[in-house]
């Protein structure tokens, strides 16, 4: 396991999540899950406490923790895409299902996780040493919910 692993906290649907985000990226399974054990514990005996998973091979846990703690959009999980067909697929397998667009690349999953599904191509046109330029890519990308790539480069080369 990494040193540093990132742990999500769930009411009910660890499982129910991990197996969600295992089957929306490559490279991807469940590793573990443990169950809450017959006496002292806070959830139902045999129910699932934790699912140890990886996601293109980086590891995470979900937990089934009860309601007290729900996502904010203070921490989302950042994902770098290579090509427009590679932010369509994601943004579409992430916000199905009551899952929702926000702005600027970021959504919500059906779970009220926040991710944020970015192009290679945005940040190499942002940190354009031509400021004008990386402004007019900046200016672009606000108006958007999903990153447009092809909209970005006709903001970069617009004079």
């Amino acid at each position: 396991m990494q040193k540093i692993t990132p742990f999500l906290w769930f009411d009910s649907q660890a499982e129910e999540a991990a197996r969600f985000y295992v089957s929306t990226f490559d490279n991807s399974k469940i590793v573990n899950v443990s169950r809450y054990p017959a006496e002292g514990a806070p959830r139902p005996a045999g129910s699932v406490m934790t699912v140890e998973f990886q996601l293109d091979g980086r590891d995470f846990i979900t937990l089934n923790g009860g309601p007290n703690h729900p996502f904010t959009e203070a921490i989302s999980l950042f994902v770098s895409c290579e090509t427009q067909e590679e932010v369509d697929g994601l943004w579409e397998k992430l916000t199905a299902d009551g899952g929702g667009e926000v702005a600027c690349g970021w959504l919500t999953d059906k779970y009220g996780l926040s991710w944020q599904i970015i192009p290679t191509a945005l940040l190499k046109l942002m940190t354009d040493k031509d400021r004008a330029k990386a402004a007019r890519v900046m200016q672009a990308m606000m108006k958007m919910k999903k990153i447009d790539i092809a909209k970005l480069q006709e903001a970069y080369d617009r004079a």
